[in-house]
């Protein structure tokens, strides 16, 4: 007589919890917490410390710190809760977001003083008036605003022309050629000559022609453009190269020659980084004052010809003022904390409007 098998034991069903996708991490505000946390313990300490010390709170030190005990102890916690590979990502964010506060303070540091030094004369007689006769309190840098504009506008058009034109040949026309090759080191070369260097040069120059002692300011604007062209050379060079070659190849096998390719697709591809890189090259020369004390000199008259005697510009009118104070000096101090803040300004609308010009010119990609 067989028997029928037991049946087989029947299991529970195993009810596992659900998994959170937050399991394992910290909360979005823990960095905030833990942040704001050192910098309050910390405080609390270097305060006790700052009662006893004749030297008072050390602010610096209490910065330090607290962003060192931060980053120890994020990573600390991190790998406990998360593991070590997020524990290390934290790290290393937490170190550049202090590499990138460390190098936001003095341009802030820079900014603010420029500002609440130079908005004392930052009125309209300041824009409306000249120097001339002016002795003490008083005056304006109308004379150096205009010659700043003047200079810089000259020189711009000297080196923009001859600086696109330069890397439009080292990209297109001389690759792998000598020439290209010494023009890309003679241009590497001028990048980094002193200022004072293309002072020299452009006296020299137009003492040859016009005798010693020659001071104008179209002398001045050739001594800024031997600085300005090396920097448009090479940012525009950087930026006909990121140009695909596919558009180049496209234009070509319609039939297009090359010089109607290079005007027509790729100056358009790139004309927003070549705007820029004429802007950086603007920045670069607009505050230079050594090339501009010995070419163009310094007078407390309007001049409007690049071509005839001396011109003020902003720098040197900030020097003039620090160096030769009169009484009182603090009116000669505000006068120069003024003429950087102009400077400053001048620089910023320069900028936008380089963004605007680069935003309409832009090739449009869309339908």
């Amino acid at each position: 007589m067989t028997t029928a098998p037991a049946p087989a034991p029947t299991r529970a069903p195993v009810v596992r919890a659900p998994q959170r996708l937050t399991a394992g991490h910290l909360p979005s505000w823990s960095p905030w917490a833990l942040l704001v946390g050192t910098l309050a313990l910390s405080g609390a300490i270097f305060g006790v410390l700052g009662l006893a010390s004749p030297d008072g709170f050390n602010v610096a030190a209490w910065i330090v710190t607290a962003v060192l005990a931060y980053l120890l102890l994020i990573y600390v916690i991190s790998r406990v809760v998360e593991g070590a590979r997020r524990a290390l990502d934290r790290l290393i964010t937490g170190i550049v977001t202090c590499a990138f506060a460390i190098a936001m303070v003095p341009l802030v540091s820079v900014a603010w003083t420029v500002v609440s030094n130079g908005i004392a004369r930052f009125d309209a007689e300041f824009f409306s008036w000249t120097m001339r006769g002016v002795l003490g309190e008083g005056g304006g840098a109308l004379h150096a605003i205009i010659g700043t504009v003047s200079i810089t506008l000259t020189a711009t058009i000297i080196s923009v022309p001859i600086g696109l034109m330069t890397a439009i040949y080292l990209i297109e026309y001389g690759q792998g050629k000598r020439l290209a090759r010494a023009i890309t080191f003679l241009v590497d070369v001028m990048t980094g000559i002193p200022s004072i260097v293309a002072g020299l040069f452009a006296y020299a120059l137009f003492a040859l022609i016009f005798g010693p002692g020659v001071r104008m300011g179209f002398a001045g604007a050739i001594a800024l453009s031997v600085l300005m062209i090396p920097v448009v050379v090479r940012s525009s060079e950087e930026m006909l190269r990121l140009v695909p070659n596919e558009l180049r190849e496209a234009s070509y096998a319609l039939g297009v020659p090359k010089w109607l390719t290079v005007v027509k697709v790729v100056l358009p591809t790139s004309i927003a980084g070549i705007t820029t890189g004429v802007m950086l090259a603007i920045a670069r020369v607009i505050g230079e004052t050594a090339p501009l004390l010995i070419t163009a000199g310094f007078t407390d008259a309007m001049n409007y010809n690049l071509a005839d005697g001396r011109m003020q510009t902003l720098p040197v009118f900030i020097y003039s003022q620090y160096a030769y104070k009169g009484i009182p000096p603090e009116a000669y101090v505000d006068r120069a904390w003024a003429a950087a803040l102009t400077l400053i300004l001048i620089v910023m609308v320069l900028n936008l409007i380089a963004r605007i010009v680069a935003k309409v010119f832009a090739p449009k990609f869309g339908r």
